[in-house]
C-alpha cells in the first residue's frame, strides 16, 4: 500500500471513530460545540502521535529483542497514561480555559480506545516507522475531522425545532449512525 492510500484509508474510509468504533465516548461527549471538538481533537492528535512514536520504538527496540511482546498492551497503556498526565498538567497550567471546557474528557484520553487502537494497529499491521506515522496522522486527522463535522451538525440542530424527546444524545446517536453509514460506503466506492 502506498503512503497516500494509507493516509486516505486511515483518514476517511477506515475512520477510527465511524468504521472502527474507537473513541466513541469523547466523540459523543465533547462534540456539543466545535470549539470543544477542536480542543479534544488536538489533544487526541498529540497523544496519538507521541504514543505512536514511543510505542513503536519500545516495541521494536525493547519488547521484540527481549522476547516480551506479550507485554505490549500494558506497556502501551502506561506510555499513553504518562503522556496524557503530562499533557493534562501542561494544559492546566497554560490553557486553563481549554482544560475547563474539556472537563473530565481530558483525563479520559488515557482510556480512549482510539489512542490504544491506533498504536496496536501500527504493530499488528507490521507497519514500518514511516507507515506507522502516516497511519497515525491520518487516524488523528480523521478523528478531528469527524468530531468537528459532528459538532457542527449538532450546533446546527440546536437552532432547529427538534422534538423534545430527540434533543441531546438521541439525535446525536442518529446523526452518528448516518455518518457511519456514509463513511462505511466510501471504502467500497474506491
Amino acid at each position: 500500500m502506498n503512503l497516500w492510500n494509507l493516509f486516505f484509508f486511515s483518514f476517511l474510509t477506515e475512520n477510527i471513530v465511524l468504521t472502527r468504533f474507537l473513541g466513541i465516548c469523547p466523540f459523543i461527549g465533547t462534540t456539543k460545540s466545535t470549539k470543544n471538538a477542536w480542543s479534544m481533537g488536538i489533544a487526541v492528535t498529540l497523544v496519538i502521535m507521541c504514543s505512536s512514536i514511543l510505542t513503536y520504538f519500545l516495541y521494536y527496540g525493547v519488547l521484540v529483542p527481549t522476547d516480551t511482546t506479550y507485554l505490549k498492551t500494558i506497556v502501551f497503556i502506561l506510555v499513553i497514561a504518562c503522556l496524557v498526565q503530562s499533557m493534562e498538567l501542561i494544559i492546566k497550567k497554560y490553557f486553563p480555559k481549554v482544560e475547563k471546557s474539556l472537563g473530565i474528557y481530558l483525563p479520559l484520553i488515557t482510556t480512549n480506545c482510539a489512542v490504544l487502537g491506533v498504536v496496536l494497529l501500527n504493530i499488528s499491521n507490521h507497519f514500518t516507522f514511516l507507515e506507522a506515522m502516516i497511519f497515525s496522522i491520518g487516524s488523528s486527522m480523521g478523528f478531528v475531522f469527524v468530531s468537528i463535522l459532528f459538532a457542527s451538525i449538532r450546533e446546527y440542530l440546536d437552532t432547529k425545532n427538534v422534538p423534545e424527546w430527540m434533543k441531546g444524545t438521541p439525535i446525536a446517536f442518529v446523526i452518528a449512525s448516518i455518518m457511519t453509514l456514509i463513511f462505511s460506503t466510501l471504502g467500497g466506492a474506491l
